[in-house]
């Protein structure tokens, strides 16, 4: 007995514990918007990639301060001998071992080093303008997301307020049929349409996993399997009478053509910084340390040792390898320029196009709305006729066609309307 009860609590157990599993999680557009924002690849990737352009301004902004190296040197050599082939340098060998620093720092390029800063700034705000169209493109994708499983779930219910209302209508017609008060061909008609119904809402489940799937990617979650409870929005309101304005928000605001207009600086900046290789630039060395060991054969050399110079660099001629980096560069900015061109042509395309787009699924929502009001006349009347032996089952089966049709342009249309206008803020920039 107690083993049976055992199994029983612990049947209890798992079932409510796959129930809570399986419950729906509550999910409104602001928070499926903060998840992605947090957890997206691509978010992440973008900001990984920004942090490493602010490494790339410290990286060319070293030369400004000196560079400090410690040395151990030890060598072996005989005596009094001289290297007598190889390179250039201070021949003579001898036993010792020493230690010091050796330090170096650039006085001056003259400006090459200024413009290789500025450069890597401008790339740095490029990348971050980068980061945030990345996020914008991601919260495009997640109101689509949202909106179209709304869309899917509010369908379901739809398809099964039909289908409950024509079984309700084929029990009817069943019992009177039955009665010999209707013919068996009523029966007929009016079960195709109950499983038309039953089409539709499979059809309409399915569209459910299908829309849910979508924005579990969205959203940069690794959970397939989860259920979402999601909260509706509230209508916003109509777009304006022109696109004019919202093209010149969108050259403003969208971060994309900010990306452009600093990658085109960044380049010149950098066509600046080729430039100045053909200049002269100076440094300034200096070394200092000790010998504790060492074995010259007698000739005296001191124990410590310190030195400075002076080195001006002036290019004379190197294979036209200079000229050849300037012009490369000035071609790149020739490039930066004409994208940063192409960007605000293709924005502005994008804004009309847009603009008409939600116009469109706006005037919709009216049309839409009197089809339905429309087609549930037309059924409650096609009813009371059928019932009152004044209209064939014909024309009531294609009433409630009509009205279940009606219903889903006119959810159709508010899904739409909403995913449109999302398209819309995200033409001018002003998604959020």
């Amino acid at each position: 007995m107690r083993k049976q009860i055992a199994g029983i609590v612990l049947c209890i157990g798992l079932s409510a514990e796959l129930s809570m599993a399986q419950a729906p999680v509550r999910l409104t557009l602001q928070d499926a918007k903060t998840m992605a924002l947090e957890s997206h690849p691509r978010v992440l990737e973008a900001q990984s990639e920004a942090a490493y352009s602010n490494q790339q301004i410290i990286e060319a902004r070293a030369p400004y301060f000196p560079t400090i190296e410690a040395d151990l040197t030890t060598s072996q050599g005989n005596s009094l001998a001289r290297i007598g082939a190889g390179a250039l340098s201070a021949s003579r060998l001898f036993n010792r071992f020493g230690q010091g620093v050796v330090f170096s720092q650039m006085v001056t390029d003259l400006g090459r080093t200024q413009n290789l800063v500025a450069s890597s700034r401008f790339e740095a705000q490029s990348t971050a303008q980068t980061y945030q169209a990345t996020q914008y493109d991601v919260l495009l994708e997640v109101n689509r997301a949202y909106f179209s499983a709304l869309h899917a779930q509010a369908e379901v219910r739809v398809a099964r307020e039909t289908l409950d209302a024509r079984q309700l209508v084929l029990d009817q017609i069943t019992t009177l049929a039955n009665n010999k008060l209707k013919s068996q061909l009523d029966v007929s008609f009016v079960d195709v349409n109950v499983s038309q119904a039953k089409l539709l809402l499979l059809t309409a489940q399915n569209n459910v996993q299908v829309a849910l799937a979508d924005l579990t990617r969205a959203l940069g979650s690794g959970q397939q399997s989860v259920m979402y409870d999601l909260v509706d929005e509230a209508l916003p309101q109509g777009p304006p009478p022109t696109p004019d304005a919202l093209v010149g928000q969108a050259l403003n605001n969208r971060p994309e053509i900010a990306s452009f207009r600093d990658a085109r600086d960044a380049a010149e900046k950098f066509f600046q910084a080729e430039s100045d290789l053909e200049r002269p630039s100076m440094n300034l060395i200096g070394a200092m340390g000790f010998l504790p060991i060492i074995n010259n054969g007698g000739t005296h050399i001191p124990a410590a040792y310190e030195g400075v110079a002076v080195n001006v660099d002036i290019p004379i001629f190197n294979g036209h390898l200079f000229s050849a980096r300037k012009e490369a560069a000035r071609y790149k900015v020739n490039e930066a320029d004409q994208r940063l061109r192409d960007a605000q042509e293709r924005i502005a395309r994008d804004v009309r196009a847009a603009w008409a787009n939600a116009t469109n699924a706006f005037q919709r929502l009216d049309v839409t709305a009197q089809f339905l009001r429309q087609a549930s006349l037309a059924v409650d009347l096609a009813k009371g006729r059928y019932d009152n032996g004044l209209a064939t089952i014909v024309e009531l089966t294609q009433a409630q066609l009509n009205v279940t049709q009606a219903e889903i342009e006119n959810l159709s249309a508010t899904y739409d309307y909403q995913i449109q206008n999302a398209a819309l803020q995200y033409s001018v920039g002003l998604l959020r």
